[in-house]
């Protein structure tokens, strides 16, 4: 596996570019390639990141002349829906999307009673073979574009707004795909994510969580973004010898290497890390490891860790299972003890296979 690898995979089947590729400067430039004034750039951006308006014949301040040429020019369709399921009394929503090379994703949202979150995709499948994760054991496909990953959060904030009378509040980037492995799109689409209206939607980089196998070099380079977002490291192992197995990159960067990074990425943004831990029946839930894990982590994230246990999801074909209740209390437990915090995340969408882990696109 190389570096170039790691941080982009090949580039093909890239959907055309789109509006929501583009920075500011790259929305005037665009607008005024198409022979119209730079002020229509900060029109279309207030009606795609503001009023969540993709298509510009809606676009009712554009003159009706122009709309099909900014259509064809700089708003192609890039997802259809194939398929929405809902469960958890219609909480929980999960959306398959097809991109027009036909390449597959999905992204969940979930609404609770004070916030809503959207678990998006940053690309169509996964390459980092996890074999305890859906999306890893189908392989990768592509990296979505940067517009492929706003338009899974456009999409959601219109329900949100006209669905539901609220507003979407949180990112995860925990669907389908490592994000740090599409680096230069991700990062683009976080911008576009917490970037003040009209030139982005305005959720709040706190709000925003980028989850990641541990692709450590990339994670000291977000660290320099300085853009605020949660990192989430998902570690599921204390111990080189299991974590080889379960997350495979960790024959590219160990457990120590991937801690270093999360450290770095506390010390220069002074947010706390999220480890997220996948508990696995006689995997990775012995007694010892809970205190592995603690020892680790108190020596170096500190007070800046946050373990986030997760019962494993099933997925097909798969021989394991979610470790038993009185173990997963005992793992808390001897966590806490070294002084970390620890919580169980509360699963959601197991049923139409929305929950973490389960995210496989077929359809």
């Amino acid at each position: 596996m190389t570096q170039d690898l790691v941080f982009e995979a090949p580039r093909r089947g890239m959907p055309p570019r789109h509006f929501a590729d583009l920075d500011a400067d790259g929305h005037t430039a665009a607008v005024t390639e198409l022979g119209l004034p730079a002020f229509r750039a900060k029109q279309l951006s207030n009606q795609y990141f503001g009023r969540l308006i993709a298509d510009p014949h809606e676009m009712t301040d554009l003159p009706a002349a122009v709309r099909t040429q900014v259509a064809d020019a700089l708003f192609p369709d890039l997802l259809k829906v194939v398929r929405a399921v809902q469960c958890d009394a219609g909480e929980t929503r999960k959306t398959l999307w097809r991109a027009g090379d036909n390449a597959t994703l999905e992204s969940v949202l979930m609404r609770y009673p004070q916030r809503s979150t959207l678990c998006i995709s940053s690309q169509a499948g996964c390459g980092m073979a996890c074999p305890f994760c859906a999306t890893g054991q189908a392989g990768l496909t592509r990296n979505l574009s940067t517009a492929e990953i706003l338009e899974q959060v456009r999409s959601a904030a219109a329900t949100m707004r006209d669905e539901h009378d609220g507003r979407l509040s949180n990112i995860v980037f925990m669907g389908m795909g490592e994000p740090l492995a599409n680096y230069n799109r991700v990062l683009a689409a976080v911008k576009r994510i917490i970037a003040p209206a009209p030139y982005g939607f305005g959720i709040s980089a706190r709000s925003v969580t980028l989850s990641t196998v541990g692709l450590a070099p990339a994670i000291r380079k977000l660290a320099d973004e300085q853009l605020g977002v949660t990192l989430a490291l998902s570690l599921h192992a204390p111990d080189d010898e299991l974590r080889d197995t379960l997350v495979p990159v960790n024959n590219r960067w160990k457990v120590g290497e991937a801690l270093d990074a999360a450290k770095y990425y506390a010390d220069v943004t002074g947010r706390r890390v999220s480890i997220e831990y996948a508990l696995i029946r006689d995997v990775n839930d012995q007694s010892w490891r809970a205190d592995l894990l603690g020892k680790k982590l108190r020596a170096t994230l500190g007070p800046l860790a946050h373990v986030n246990l997760i019962p494993l999801n099933p997925t097909p074909g798969s021989e394991w299972d979610a470790s038993p209740k009185p173990q997963e209390r005992e793992f808390v437990r001897r966590i806490r003890e070294r002084g970390v915090s620890c919580t169980v995340r509360d699963t959601r969408g197991r049923e139409i296979a929305a929950a973490c882990g389960q995210l496989a696109a077929e359809g």
